[in-house]
């Protein structure tokens, strides 16, 4: 495949990962990142051989692909410029500010044959890759994802800021319509929802509590399946798998001798670069991406109603 000639916009804690993955990946042309802090871009940029832009307009006509890792609300303006000068995007969740702006920039990415990927990264960790084969008709669905305070993100709750890769993660394993939820949640260290819980009922039946945090001092990733004679572990953080399930003889399990483990091999590499190969590989071969603008719509969409109807 002919090289990339990719670029990062904003280069702040996750962004300067984007761009040091994007320097060495073997099918991209790494042309340099975009910050409005000088200084800091200009670290980055040199730490990946590159050259810092102060501006998105400077990149204009020299990439073909860039990654959008502005804070949130930027990330409508930011992305509809590139779209418009035909250049592919990767952006960073939560995808818009607004599912109105999402679908304005699904619109402009399909009336222009452009990839428009949303950065859910966690679709991309080895140990939900590896679950996939596993999952057939869930039943019921366990989440929790705990984690300690990052004032970084104070401007939004932990439903777009954490709960948001989970919602997204059920959307895709279920397969069916939300029908019923209840939300609750506390403000306890900012003035957004610094803890939430919620009960998501699909149509299919399928029940999911998922609950998020982040007034731990550890983190605590971890997602569980049941359905019908196994159920399935994934520990998001320690990228670790397992599937527990009765064995092909037994009918009723009566000791832990009747239940299989097992323990699949799982892909060494971090789960952004998996995210950022696909991205490649999709504006390479002109494929259409696995999180593409439409789940990012589908999972902000959950997640404002959510906010909406969240009870404090």
């Amino acid at each position: 495949m002919t090289k990339i000639k990719t670029a990062v916009i904003g280069v702040g804690s996750l962004g300067q990962h984007h761009a040091r993955i994007l320097s060495q990946h073997e099918n991209s042309d790494f042309v340099g990142v975009v910050d409005k802090d000088e200084s800091r871009g200009e670290k980055i940029a040199k730490s990946c051989s590159s050259v810092n832009f102060t501006n998105v307009e400077d990149i204009l006509g020299k990439v073909q692909a860039a990654v959008v890792s502005v804070p949130t609300p930027y990330h409508y303006e930011v992305a509809k410029q590139l779209l418009e000068s035909n250049i592919h995007c990767l952006v960073e969740k939560p995808f818009t500010s607004t599912v109105e702006q999402a679908q304005e920039l699904i619109s402009i990415a399909r009336s222009k044959d452009l990839v428009l990927q949303v950065g859910h990264v966690e679709r991309f960790n080895p140990a939900v890759i590896g679950a996939y084969p596993y999952i057939k008709e869930p039943k019921f669905i366990e989440v929790n994802r705990l984690g300690p305070y990052d004032p970084r993100t104070n401007h939004i709750g932990v439903v777009l800021d954490l709960m948001i890769h989970d919602l997204d993660i059920l959307l895709t394993l279920v397969k069916s319509k939300v029908v019923h939820f209840e939300a609750h949640g506390a403000k306890i260290l900012s003035n957004n929802e610094d803890i939430a819980k919620v009960r998501i009922k699909f149509a299919n039946g399928c029940v999911a509590d998922v609950s998020a945090s982040r007034v731990s001092m550890d983190k605590y990733r971890r997602i569980r399946i049941f359905q019908k004679d196994s159920y399935v572990s994934i520990d998001y953080a320690g990228k670790s798998l397992k599937i527990y399930s009765k064995k092909p003889d037994v009918d009723v399990v009566k000791s832990l001798f009747d239940i299989a483990v097992t323990k699949p091999k799982l892909p060494s590499k971090e789960p952004l670069f998996y995210e950022l190969d696909h991205f490649l590989t999709c504006v390479g071969e002109g494929k259409e991406p696995i999180v593409s603008g439409e789940h990012g719509r589908d999972a902000l969409e959950l997640a404002h109603d959510i906010l909406k109807n969240m009870q404090y």
